[in-house]
């Protein structure tokens, strides 16, 4: 299917593509997809440890000790962000750093930080949410559905 739409370019598109594909850089998937796995993986392996010391040390059960880990992964990867330490992170691990509920927080105050500037109002809080924002409005209404089929099931289905 490539070779039919490269077929129908103009022969100076040709020439440009089989130019660029000669210098593309080559990316080390292995490697990349094996630090994103480990990274990851030690995020949520620290997640872990957070949990278990808030079960052991103030009595939270394993129903209860998951909004409380999520909110200090959440401040530890805002608190390396605002020192640049993340952002070192991200560079060595790529989507490994950016898919736990740590590459939120990193999304939410790196825009703070960039805009900070501009004000407190305006600058910090204007652009806060503006990468995560949709994350949070989609989640909200992901939920918001769930629920309603939920209800719609329990009171209608009788489950």
């Amino acid at each position: 299917m490539a070779d039919k739409k490269k077929k129908n370019l103009p022969p100076a598109a040709q020439k440009y593509q089989s130019f660029q594909k000669d210098r593309e850089t080559k990316r080390p998937l292995l490697k990349n997809c094996v630090k994103a796995f480990f990274v990851g993986g030690f995020i949520c392996f620290i997640g872990q440890i957070i949990s278990t010391l808030y079960i052991y040390y103030f009595d939270f059960t394993e129903q209860t000790v998951g909004n409380p880990t999520v909110a200090t992964l959440i401040f530890i990867t805002m608190f390396l962000t605002g020192f640049g330490i993340y952002d070192r992170i991200g560079q060595f691990a790529g989507a490994g750093s950016a898919v736990p509920v740590t590459g939120f927080g990193n999304a939410v105050i790196s825009a703070a930080i960039e805009h900070r500037t501009e004000g407190f109002v305006l600058g910090v809080g204007g652009n806060m949410f503006k990468l995560a924002g949709s994350v949070i409005l989609f989640g909200v209404f992901a939920a918001f559905v769930i629920s309603l089929i939920k209800l719609i099931l329990i009171t209608w289905g009788g489950l």
